[in-house]
């Protein structure tokens, strides 16, 4: 047998004494606890950064509002009144073991659901309708824009006349808030499609329905989401702002009723209460929009 033949022999053939010398095969070990948290740390090194200035600038917060209130500094804006943070989580301890305090936020956070859920229900169909037909556009944009400037506080007394009941009012008040904010955005995202992407899609032999569903609606759904981000924003300041005048419960109720009574800490707390709600609505959101839009997650 040749030398050449001996080198391209199979290694299966190779004898067992070899074998034997070359040993088993080394195991791979797993990475250890500490190369698997650096990695961790090098995969979310901003995020982490961000949720440090976060956390630093809530406490440098805390710090100015606790040094402003125990001195009681009269510097253009008076702090006498102003609770202090103690007096605020004070409060706050007393609060959640008040079987009537987690019904107004209970009740809160439902007039907000069936509010906005009716307006996005609503407004991004018909902002897609308008954006793609002229003539519903032309309809229905002057009465739209005629509408959109009036506040909510404006909307309280003809919704007490509208609706039979303070709950529908109310919930009226909130659909409006959040209602304008989704319309408009979601039209806007319909002007500005790219016309190629749409021409496109008609060389290649697409319809109408399909070129809604493939290039229109992906295309705007950015400022879907943006509408629907403020628009929530919207709906809080709408809500909060009915609940004070016609309400009966509701965190903006409890807000009010603090002032009335003269419970500065519970002011202070139903504000705090109002903007937790609010972020954490306008999170899931986000969260709702990096899911539907992964290619924007950066």
């Amino acid at each position: 047998m040749s030398s050449s033949a001996i080198l391209r022999q199979p290694e299966d053939s190779m004898p067992a004494t070899a074998i034997a010398a070359a040993g088993p095969e080394p195991i791979a070990r797993p990475p250890s606890f500490g190369t698997l948290a650096l990695r961790w740390y090098r995969l979310n090194r901003s995020g982490l950064r961000a949720i440090a200035i976060g956390v630093t600038s809530l406490l440098a917060f805390l710090l100015v509002w606790h040094l402003l209130t125990t001195y009681r500094v009269v510097f253009f804006v008076r702090f006498t009144n102003v609770p202090s943070p103690l007096a605020v989580y004070a409060s706050f301890t007393k609060a959640i073991h008040d079987p009537k305090f987690l019904l107004h936020i209970v009740l809160s956070c439902r007039r907000i659901l069936i509010g906005f859920s009716l307006a996005a229900i609503i407004g991004v169909p018909l902002g897609l309708i308008m954006g793609r037909f002229k003539l519903i556009h032309e309809i229905i944009f002057p009465v739209a824009e005629v509408l959109r400037p009036i506040p909510a506080i404006a909307w309280v007394p003809m919704a007490i006349m509208l609706w039979p009941t303070n709950e529908q009012s109310i919930v009226f008040i909130t659909f409006l808030g959040s209602f304008f904010p989704i319309l408009v955005n979601t039209l806007h995202g319909m002007t500005l499609v790219d016309p190629v992407l749409v021409r496109a899609a008609q060389c290649l032999g697409a319809r109408e329905r399909s070129i809604f569903r493939e290039v229109y609606f992906p295309a705007s759904l950015p400022h879907i989401f943006t509408g629907l981000t403020v628009g929530m924003g919207v709906a809080w300041v709408s809500l909060i702002a009915a609940e004070m005048i016609s309400g009966q419960y509701g965190i903006g109720y409890f807000t009010w009723e603090a002032y009335s009574l003269v419970q500065y800490a519970d002011i202070a707390l139903g504000m705090i209460a109002i903007g937790v709600l609010g972020l954490g609505s306008s999170l899931l959101i986000r969260g709702a929009g990096q899911l539907v839009m992964p290619w924007r997650a950066k």
